[in-house]
């Protein structure tokens, strides 16, 4: 099964839904600067100017240099390989000249980082070989189409979603056997990683440990900083495995000597995070939006007495950690649009947040869950309890 064929293929019936007749990928040096729409519908890196045409037809053309045909050519992906020595500006103009387009898309968004692949250079250039035409006034951005893409998961891609959570999870458990007090976070981190590579994957992201209070949880690289007694550890991992992500976060508590049991404010603390995300979870249905399931859980959180947290609830996962699309979030100026996109079937997405507690360390979960009718299915087994090394 070729995955990437089999999401041309839904491109196809959403630019149909959408009455866009035309979706052009515009692209150059993809090794260095690539757009986010390669992964899913092209498969290939290319070096020239490179225009990858998804009609509403279905006849799809790949329009590249000659160098890069034949990797084209062998993936079967497109029906017509066109290649270009000198200039591919005459052939852009006339492919959408024969396409003859009312609506074409272009990958650029306010609001979504998935669907803004297209450089303003690119841009640009595409304007000056459309010069004098009239299909430039018929550009509009991909932000839809792009989100609906990317949105609707697959039953093979929520499976490797799923596949790749449940590598982290093994990982973790894993893990625990390694770590021990007076480890640094940045030996922690080493620890996930080589276990993930064990395990057959790679690290979706670079992995974030924090000792305790010592370091602010976030998006921070591990430190020096020495996970002691007392400290509560906190890890935010992933798996990266056949193409698509996993993201977790997982909690650990270093016995304080001969401590009988964790202090009463984490167990607290946990309880809450653990019993808000089942709570919440519920609420992962299609037609939610992610602001009304983010609200329920910022007030939940504050009848138990703590302050809200400083991000989304939940973000998209997929081929990337961060998959664009509609976000589980406020109504932030930061997030545009996004968070009032609604939820369909077979979105995945994170739920996530976090408790901090001074002299302890950050209280923070993460699970991944699909979209369905009757609520969040979480993809990998849960972190119930907490753990004591």
């Amino acid at each position: 099964m070729d995955l990437i064929k089999l999401k041309i293929e839904q491109a196809v019936d959403i630019l149909d839904e959408l009455n866009i007749d035309l979706w052009l990928i515009f692209c150059r040096e993809t090794a260095m600067m690539a757009d986010p729409a390669l992964d899913l519908v092209v498969g290939h890196k290319v070096v020239w100017q490179s225009a990858f045409f998804i009609p509403r037809d279905g006849e799809t053309t790949a329009l590249v240099g000659n160098y890069d045909v034949a990797n084209l050519e062998r993936s079967g992906r497109f029906r017509r390989v066109a290649p270009y020595v000198e200039d591919c500006g005459r052939e852009i103009r006339a492919l959408i000249e024969q396409f003859d387009p009312n609506r074409i898309a272009l990958n650029y968004s306010l609001n979504d980082p998935a669907a803004d692949g297209l450089s303003y250079g690119m841009h640009q250039l595409l304007l000056k070989y459309l010069e004098g035409t009239p299909y430039i006034e018929r550009i509009i951005s991909s932000e839809k189409l792009v989100s609906l893409l990317r949105g609707r998961k697959l039953r093979d891609e929520i499976g490797r979603i799923s596949t790749a959570a449940i590598l982290a999870s093994d990982c973790w458990h894993k893990s625990l056997d390694e770590i021990r007090p007076g480890m640094s976070e940045i030996e922690i981190a080493e620890v996930i990683s080589t276990n993930i590579e064990e395990l057959g994957a790679v690290i979706s992201f670079e992995t974030i440990a924090n000792a305790g209070d010592k370091t602010d949880p976030g998006h921070g690289c591990p430190t020096d900083a020495v996970l002691e007694p007392g400290d509560l550890l906190h890890v935010d991992f992933g798996a990266r495995f056949n193409g698509y992500c996993s993201d977790i976060q997982r909690l650990a508590y270093c016995r304080n000597g001969d401590q009988a049991a964790p202090p009463g404010d984490l167990i607290k603390a946990f309880t809450a995070v653990r019993e808000i995300i089942d709570e919440v979870s519920k609420l992962y249905k299609p037609g939610m939006k992610g602001y009304e399931i983010d609200a329920v859980a910022r007030r939940r959180l504050h009848e138990r007495g703590y302050p809200e947290y400083q991000h989304a609830l939940g973000h998209q996962i997929g081929r990337s950690v961060h998959d664009g699309a509609a976000i589980v979030g406020p109504n932030w100026p930061r997030y545009g649009t996004t968070p009032k996109i609604p939820l369909e079937e077979g979105n995945v997405f994170t739920i996530e947040f976090g408790i901090s507690l001074p002299g302890i360390g950050y209280v923070g979960l993460e699970e991944d869950l699909a979209v369905t009718e009757s609520g969040g299915r979480f993809l990998c087994p849960r972190q119930t309890e907490l753990t004591i090394l």
